[in-house]
């Protein structure tokens, strides 16, 4: 009766020959089964459908302008996630385990985040050169040029590299925290734990103040593109708003709403709960 007891709650163990190791969750196979397809599904979409992008962008010379380039940069990004870091935090969603170790799970940390934080500060860039080109299109092509958007796209890619990896290999992020950490370790756990400061200066680094730009930038750009919608009706019928103009406003405002809406749905909930328990969790699912 005891060895069957031990062989039961070993059943429910990361590592069960580990006296530290970590619970795992327990699902039926048909839910196990029906989570896995669904998360390579959307594994396979956010991988070919982000690769595509940058096939398209490559191989045809009239969608390499400053904009597409920046796109195929943010479809680099994307690709990447759902290749490199998707996989792996599948099973350890499904499994509720981590199998490869502690120096692995800082590296998928440290690329999560990476490519994370390069997707939003690539959304940001491209509100800035939507800006410029709506707001200030007659110096448009001398500001933003080919070269231009490699120096800014290359800078985001050193900084979103450089950031991630130093935090969390560092330790800087658990200063003041290590007894919580050392209390709460188990082995088959994997979770990058912040204490109250870097809580605060990572969400606001990575979602927040992207975020505030985004949004200041697309409200600047719809009120822009409403008033030259409606210089541009005056010019056509004499002070009269055509129905065109209308259907444009309705459209550009559609559109900001969109971007917008889809931006905070995804992120805001996620960067919210990484603020209120402290620690990162699987990657916002912006791919």
């Amino acid at each position: 009766m005891i060895s069957n007891v031990t062989q039961t709650e070993n059943m429910y163990l990361c590592h069960p020959l580990r006296p530290n190791s970590c619970p795992k969750l327990h699902r039926l196979t048909v839910v196990k089964v029906a989570l896995y397809s669904f998360f390579v599904l959307m594994i396979l979409s956010t991988v070919f459908g982000n690769l595509l992008i940058i096939i398209s962008v490559s191989h045809f010379k009239q969608l390499q302008s400053p904009t597409h380039l920046i796109v195929r940069s943010l479809a680099a990004s994307d690709c990447l996630l759902g290749s490199l870091v998707m996989p792996y935090s599948m099973v350890r969603s499904v499994e509720g385990c981590w199998y490869l170790g502690d120096f692995l799970c800082k590296v998928h940390t440290s690329l999560d985040m990476t490519f994370s934080m390069s997707s939003l500060l690539h959304l940001s860039l491209i509100s800035v050169d939507r800006y410029w080109a709506i707001c200030d299109p007659l110096r448009y092509k001398m500001r933003v040029t080919n070269n231009t958007v490699t120096v800014f796209t290359t800078f985001i890619w050193l900084f979103s590299f450089l950031y991630s990896f130093s935090v969390v290999f560092s330790g800087m992020s658990a200063v003041g925290i290590e007894m919580l950490i050392l209390q709460s370790y188990c082995v088959g756990n994997c979770v990058v734990v912040f204490n109250k400061e870097w809580s605060i200066i990572s969400p606001v680094l990575v979602f927040f103040l992207p975020g505030m730009i985004m949004s200041s930038l697309y409200v600047k750009i719809f009120y822009v593109a409403r008033k030259h919608a409606k210089v541009m009706s005056e010019r056509v019928t004499g002070g009269l708003k055509s129905q065109t103009s209308a259907h444009r406003e309705r459209k550009a405002a559609k559109t900001l709403a969109i971007v917008m809406g889809v931006y905070l749905f995804c992120c805001l909930p996620y960067f919210t709960a990484s603020v209120l328990d402290l620690s990162w969790q699987p990657s916002c699912p912006m791919g």
